[in-house]
């Protein structure tokens, strides 16, 4: 991501908001057979529905100024997806808004990563090694103050939460059985990192 600061126009927002519910929408069976093996198997399922709904409000979220829309995103993920996924990523949205300006720099955006990344911890009471999104959402924040690239870095972080054994959530009751599957959350943070960096990186 460049240096200089990126001005969020309804239409940036727009595609933003596109890619993101795409991204989940598209993946939804993928992420629901994730789920399956080692969770309650509807991550997909819900995340679907609550992109579907920020996507229904696409036009009023993106006449908005970038805080306000990614405070009404998390907003509505905490209502519309169920599960834990609700609460995580709407604290997540609701973190980055509470950080970053209309027109964020990458400083901006890395101290909203760690702000955010803060807010998910807390809030799922969970930390790095444990099989979460977490796993996900540090290194991605690592690579972006670092200047490197961040999808490459949530994938790879995704593909290593395979071997790890499940300490939170509903994987954890699974004890040894967690190993040998990614985690849904992991995957669906790296494919919405992947899809918001897109289109970023063309703005």
């Amino acid at each position: 991501m460049e240096t200089v600061a990126v001005t969020f126009d309804a239409e940036t927002l727009r595609r933003l908001i596109d890619a993101a519910a795409g991204a989940m929408i598209s993946h939804a069976d993928e992420l629901t057979a994730l789920d399956q093996a080692i969770g309650d198997g509807d991550h997909g399922l819900n995340m679907k529905r609550g992109f579907e709904a920020v996507l229904a409000e696409r036009d009023q979220l993106a006449a908005k100024p970038l805080p306000d829309a990614l405070k009404a995103i998390g907003m509505t993920l905490v209502m519309k997806v169920g599960g834990a996924s609700g609460p995580l990523y709407g604290t997540l949205f609701i973190a980055l808004a509470k950080e970053l300006s209309a027109a964020p720099s990458q400083e901006e955006f890395v101290r909203a990563a760690d702000a955010a990344f803060a807010a998910v911890k807390a809030r799922g009471k969970s930390d790095i090694g444990q099989k979460t999104m977490l796993d996900v959402l540090k290194p991605a924040r690592d690579a972006l103050a670092a200047g490197r690239d961040p999808v490459a870095a949530a994938n790879a972080a995704a593909e290593a939460t395979i071997p790890m054994r499940a300490v939170r959530g509903r994987a954890s009751f699974l004890g040894e059985r967690s190993i040998g599957h990614m985690d849904p959350g992991a995957r669906s943070s790296a494919l919405l990192i992947a899809a918001m960096h897109e289109v970023l990186e063309g703005s």
